[in-house]
């Protein structure tokens, strides 16, 4: 019985530990006020909560980590309809960043953080024409789980070691606790 309640503990604690890695794979949406994107360098956001006022429907600003006014950000002004108002910027270079919506009547529609990661570069494209090309010379590699990387003989032997010496500490572990307890 002991087991099953050291079991059950342990279940519950990693589901309290695994909640809030849950609770931050929920997409970047902050509140009812804005809603943040990235796709590449590029950095939008969308909102529904601005009216406009005198054709304006209010800005947005891009802010870095060291920047902590909004009149210091990348400022663009919203464009849209009103239902739907937007504004993107280009050319973000990678890092962490602050995204503020100020509407045209003062009020802040919202502010998130979000997070500009690099982008893959393309592969360069052949300056011919593309044929089907043979097969792999080694298969396509199913059930390697994705690796593909073949090491030396080195890296081979010196993991191998480390696997025998674990298993040779756990047998002698093992062994150990089965004989009873001599003073």
């Amino acid at each position: 019985m002991r087991n099953s309640s050291s079991v059950l503990r342990s279940g519950l604690t990693v589901a309290v530990a695994a909640l809030p890695l849950a609770l931050a794979a929920v997409p970047a949406v902050a509140g009812p006020g804005i809603s943040v994107s990235t796709t590449g360098s590029t950095v939008s956001v969308t909102t529904s909560s601005c009216t406009q006022i005198n054709g304006s429907w209010g800005t947005a600003s891009l802010l870095t980590s060291s920047q902590g006014s909004f009149a210091q950000g990348r400022q663009v002004t919203l464009s849209g309809t009103s239902t739907s108002q937007s504004a993107a910027w280009s050319s973000v270079s990678p890092g962490t960043y602050t995204v503020i919506v100020v509407c045209s009547d003062g009020t802040t529609a919202g502010t998130q953080s979000v997070v500009v990661s690099t982008a893959p570069s393309p592969s360069p494209s052949p300056s011919r024409s593309v044929s089907p090309s043979a097969s792999p010379s080694r298969g396509v590699m199913g059930g390697v789980g994705g690796s593909t990387t073949d090491y030396g003989t080195v890296t081979l032997v010196a993991g191998g070691t480390l696997v025998g010496a674990g298993l040779l500490g756990t047998a002698w572990y093992l062994r150990r606790r089965n004989k009873p307890y001599r003073l």
